[in-house]
C-alpha cells in the first residue's frame, strides 16, 4: 500500500507494513507492541512444537531390533515449566494489553469532540459549530473525541490506519478517540454486518493541518452559502445520505422516491391520505413516524437535530424540481 496524498498544502506518502496497514495515531504503535509481542509468542511457539514433533520423530522413529524403554511417569522441572512460563507471558500480555486499552479508553479532556452518528448506510458527523459532513475532518497532532451513536441498528466505526473500532449503538452514547500525527488521508468501515448497504458504508477521514482545519471550518460553516435552494438541496440530497433511501429517478428503494413527490397522493397506513406539500416534507424530515407511507417500513429516522430550517427549506426546493 503506497499512496500519495495532497492535503493541507503538503504531498505526503502513506505506507503499511506487511502485518498491518500505516500507523496514523499517536496510539497506534502501542496496540502494534501488543499484537507484534503475541505475534511473536505464537510464531515462535509454533516454530518451536513443530521443530520438537520433527526431532522426535526422527529420533524416536520405531526400527526392527531396538526395544521400547518405558517413558519416565513424572518430571517436576518440565511440568513447572510448562506452567511458569506459559503464567509469566499470559500476565505480560495482559499487562501491556490492559495500558494499551486504558490509554485507548480515556480520552484527554481537551480533546476536540465531534458527534458521530451511523445509520443505514452512511456515517454523519457533527461539529461543535453545528455544521454536519459526511467525512470527518480533523486537524493533525490535536487529540479528537468521537461521540457515536446509531439511528436504527448497531454500526461499528472502525479506521484500521489509527487501530480504533468501536460500536455505534441505538439509544446510547459510546466514545472513541485519538490523534492523527500528520496530514493524510484515511478510510472508515463499517465493521458490523448492518444489512443489504453494510459494504457501501465507508467515510473519508481527512486529517488537515491545523491551520488547513481552520480553513476547511470557516468555508463549511455555510453548506449552501453561494447555492440556490435547488442547488443546496442537490447538495444536502448527497451528503445527509438520503440517496441511500430515497431515489430521484422513480425508482423504488426502502423509502419513496423523491421524483414527481411533490403534489402527489399518498396514502397512509392509518388510512389517512394527502396531496404532498410543504409542511408534509418537513414533518416527514422532523417526525417521519407520524405519517407512514402505504407499502413501506416504519425505518426512517428523525432529522430534527441535523437539519436547519434553510436546509429544510433547500431540500423541500429540490424535491419541487423533481417533476
Amino acid at each position: 500500500m503506497n499512496t500519495l496524498l495532497n492535503i493541507g498544502g503538503g504531498l505526503l506518502a502513506n505506507q503499511g507494513g506487511f502485518w498491518l496497514p500505516q500507523s496514523a495515531s499517536t496510539s497506534a504503535a502501542e496496540v502494534d507492541s501488543v499484537f507484534n509481542a503475541i505475534m511473536f509468542i505464537a510464531l515462535f511457539g509454533f516454530a518451536l512444537i513443530v521443530g520438537l514433533i520433527v526431532i522426535f520423530v526422527a529420533l524416536y522413529r520405531h526400527r526392527e531390533g531396538v526395544k521400547v524403554e518405558k517413558s519416565p511417569s513424572n518430571n517436576v522441572p518440565l511440568q513447572v515449566a510448562w506452567a511458569v512460563i506459559p503464567l509469566v507471558l499470559v500476565i505480560g500480555i495482559f499487562t501491556i494489553g490492559f495500558q494499551a486499552f486504558m490509554d485507548l479508553r480515556i480520552p484527554p479532556r481537551t480533546a476536540y469532540e465531534v458527534q458521530v452518528t451511523g445509520q443505514s448506510w452512511k456515517w454523519a458527523f457533527t461539529y461543535p459549530n453545528g455544521h454536519v459532513a459526511e467525512s470527518l475532518h480533523v486537524p493533525a497532532g490535536r487529540p479528537v473525541k468521537l461521540v457515536l451513536t446509531s439511528e436504527d441498528v448497531i454500526h461499528s466505526f472502525f479506521v484500521p490506519d489509527f487501530r480504533m473500532k468501536m460500536d455505534a449503538v441505538p439509544g446510547r452514547q459510546s466514545h472513541a478517540w485519538f490523534t492523527a500525527r500528520e496530514p493524510g488521508m484515511h478510510q472508515a468501515f463499517c465493521a458490523e454486518y448492518c444489512g443489504v448497504g453494510h459494504s457501501d458504508m465507508l467515510a473519508d477521514i481527512v486529517v488537515h493541518t491545523p491551520e488547513g482545519f481552520d480553513r476547511w471550518m470557516e468555508g463549511a460553516a455555510d453548506i449552501l452559502a453561494g447555492l440556490s435552494p435547488e442547488e443546496g438541496g442537490a447538495k444536502l440530497y448527497t451528503s445527509r445520505g438520503c440517496g441511500q433511501c430515497h431515489s430521484t429517478d422513480g425508482t423504488k428503494l426502502i423509502a419513496p422516491s423523491f421524483k414527481g413527490l411533490f403534489g402527489a397522493q399518498r396514502d397512509f397506513t392509518d388510512g389517512g391520505s394527502l396531496a404532498v406539500d410543504d409542511a408534509y416534507i418537513r414533518e416527514s424530515i422532523l417526525d417521519p413516524q407520524v405519517k407512514i407511507v402505504a407499502g413501506f417500513e416504519p425505518v426512517m429516522p428523525s432529522f430534527r437535530d441535523r437539519f436547519k430550517d434553510r436546509e429544510i427549506e433547500a431540500i423541500i426546493a429540490y424535491i419541487k424540481s423533481l417533476e
